[in-house]
């Protein structure tokens, strides 16, 4: 990689985070480090190219249209590289992926410029209800034995509270 170890080593302590649930993931990451989109998105539009098929571009866990504008940008601006470089354009669908409350309750907002939306139903459920995937083993049982909850919420859509965001 051509990397000094040191800077490398530097750089993971800098990304090391408490909650990565609610850090750099997502769309997040590529605002903060648009190389990481740029390099996706070029490998997905040239795979495109090559095979002769329109790619689905989904931007994940995106919160606010104007993360989605960010994205969208860098997407686009890698797509006419592409097309200047080879001389195709590139074909592709722009979408997001709703994982947060508010990208489901402003979705007619993200709509304006999402061709397609996909649910991420265990980010969804685990932001919406305050579950942890990896902790709710301890308490799950109890709940369903005591008809807290009627089923497993990560096993079945809570089409009452969480199914109501998609």
């Amino acid at each position: 990689m051509n990397i000094d170890p040191h800077t490398l080593k530097g750089k993971c302590d800098d990304l090391h985070e408490f909650n990565p649930m609610l850090g750099w993931r997502g769309c997040r990451l590529g605002i903060t480090f648009p190389e990481i989109t740029e390099m996706q998105t070029r490998a997905i539009l040239e795979a495109a190219i090559e095979y002769n098929v329109i790619a689905e571009i989904m931007v994940p866990l995106v919160g606010f249209y104007t993360e989605l504008m960010d994205q969208k940008h860098c997407i686009e601006r890698v797509a006419a590289e592409i097309e200047q470089k080879t001389g195709k354009k590139p074909k592709y669908l722009f979408g997001t992926m709703i994982e947060v409350p508010r990208g489901a309750l402003v979705g007619y907002e993200l709509a304006k410029d999402a061709e397609f939306f996909s649910f991420g139903t265990n980010d969804l459920t685990q932001m919406g209800c305050g579950f942890s995937r990896d902790d709710y083993g301890k308490f799950i049982g109890h709940y369903l034995d005591n008809n807290i909850l009627p089923r497993d919420p990560f096993t079945a859509i809570d089409r009452q509270g969480i199914g109501k965001l998609m």
